[in-house]
């Protein structure tokens, strides 16, 4: 395991001490689950962008022709 050395301001500090200890979790757990969080977020965006990148407009059209033209069952409907 890792060891991080962090500033950060005694009322940002104060609020996460709070939110840990009502989390039930330690302050090293909400900042490293708080950290995971952010990195899958901007892994995921990476990942998507990349996945358009690669995307083809023909083949979505040529899958989207397969798509029959129905009326969408009463449990589809808002």
């Amino acid at each position: 395991m890792g060891t991080l050395s962090l500033r950060i301001p005694k009322s940002l500090h104060e609020q996460i001490r709070q939110l840990a200890q009502r989390d039930g979790i330690s302050i090293n757990q909400f900042v490293a689950s708080a950290a995971s969080e952010k990195m899958s977020a901007l892994l995921t965006e990476e990942y998507i962008t990349a996945r358009a990148r690669k995307a083809s407009l023909k083949k979505f059209q040529k899958v989207l022709k397969k798509v029959p033209d129905v009326e969408p069952e009463d449990y589809d409907r808002m």
